[in-house]
């Protein structure tokens, strides 16, 4: 992976195939140039075993082939700014995956393009589920939910082309100020 939002990506879609109902991602970048970012499910979850052997790139769900890399690739990247990776699951409850980045590392991946991930994610699965994003830095916070754009959209698909980019610009323009410069 390039970018921290491919990442994001990645940890996304594999809360969509646990059947998530809810998928709260996080990102806070504090005064020590710490970066954590957290997606919470209320999927499927996973067994104590499962989360132990699910670091390793040969383990997976998938039937199509034999590797896993999604989170192996993402403990590698943190790990090597000095950050971490935590994954605590509950069968039944969900799942919820912490991973911190020194964005002061020369190892640090760009964040990359936050608000376009965010607007493909939508746009992946416009019905559900739900997708919050909050996002927190020194210079400011904002937050966005696909609950409140339903209320207003009153019907109107997530999936629409023009809602898609009115998305993506909306989240430029708040994630810009608060996370904007950070990585690039």
């Amino acid at each position: 992976m390039k970018e921290i939002a491919l990442h994001l990506l990645d940890i996304v879609q594999n809360s969509v195939k646990a059947g998530a109902a809810h998928v709260d991602i996080g990102f806070m970048l504090d005064d020590s140039a710490l970066l954590t970012m957290t997606v919470r499910d209320d999927g499927c979850g996973m067994t104590p075993e499962f989360v132990a052997k699910v670091r390793s790139p040969f383990v997976t769900t998938r039937t199509t082939r034999k590797v896993g890399l999604g989170i192996p690739l993402l403990m590698q990247n943190a790990m090597l700014t000095g950050g971490n990776v935590d994954i605590e699951s509950e069968p039944g409850k969900g799942t919820l995956i912490t991973a911190t980045f020194h964005t002061d590392s020369i190892d640090c991946l760009p964040l990359g393009d936050l608000a376009s991930t965010m607007a493909t994610i939508i746009m992946g699965s416009p019905d559900s589920p739900e997708f919050s994003i909050a996002c927190s830095s020194p210079k400011g916070e904002m937050s966005f939910s696909t609950e409140e754009i339903r209320t207003v959209l009153e019907g109107v698909s997530l999936a629409e082309p023009e809602v898609v980019q009115w998305i993506q610009q909306s989240l430029q323009e708040e994630i810009e100020p608060i996370l904007g410069g950070i990585m690039r």
